[in-house]
């Protein structure tokens, strides 16, 4: 008498399927992520020992004058931290080739003040509210500030936001399927949790040891 034939196992239950899919996941979030991780472990070495690298910024000053005929646009705004109108923000651009356009403003009775923060160094620009003149200063403290400062994600602006936040989820997948692949492979490899384990306690020991 023919017996019955056992029910095969899904495939997605089998220790192969899952293998295949967590090389997949590994292999394509290693390769999204490669260059930012290099790119963060490069600038965090230099965050790190900042002290050692001397930084020689490169400060520019420059100077010119509003249109009479835009004067009236710098009237007192509904609230103190209104950005200049387009048209005289068009001109500021123009003439000191700084962009303050949908800058918060500091507006006093005597003139307005826009900060023009930016990876690397500083700007910003000032327009007289009664002669038009513009001043600007412009502070470049150079490639590795500039480098430091895309590393923390200051004064970047929202696509380079996203960037670090896209790179961030892809780091996590290659992370947690690398954990995955370990438990998979530990078997044979007896001294695979002790390493992760001292991976966990050197930095858990160095912050309760030194960290003050």
């Amino acid at each position: 008498m023919k017996t019955a034939a056992a029910p095969k196992k899904p495939k997605w239950r089998s220790r192969g399927w899952w293998m295949r899919q967590l090389h997949t996941w590994h292999y394509m979030s290693a390769a999204v992520s490669l260059v930012g991780i290099l790119a963060f472990a490069i600038t965090g070495f230099l965050l790190n020992h900042g002290e050692l690298i001397p930084a020689h910024p490169i400060v520019a000053h420059k100077e010119a004058q509003l249109a009479p005929s835009l004067l009236a646009e710098l009237k007192t705004p509904a609230t103190s931290d209104a950005p200049l109108p387009a048209a005289v923000a068009d001109a500021v651009r123009q003439a000191v080739k700084l962009d303050p356009a949908g800058r918060p403003g500091e507006w006093s009775d005597s003139d307005v003040y826009v900060a023009l923060p930016r990876p690397g160094g500083d700007a910003w620009v000032s327009v007289d509210r009664a002669s038009g003149k513009i001043s600007s200063e412009k502070t470049d403290q150079g490639w590795i500030s500039y480098l430091n400062d895309l590393h923390k994600g200051r004064n970047t602006g929202p696509g380079w936001r996203w960037f670090i936040d896209v790179f961030a989820a892809a780091c996590i997948v290659f992370s947690v399927t690398g954990l995955f692949l370990l438990q998979f492979l530990a078997r044979n490899r007896p001294l695979t949790w002790p390493l992760v384990g001292l991976g966990l306690a050197i930095p858990v020991l160095i912050a309760i040891l030194f960290i003050h």
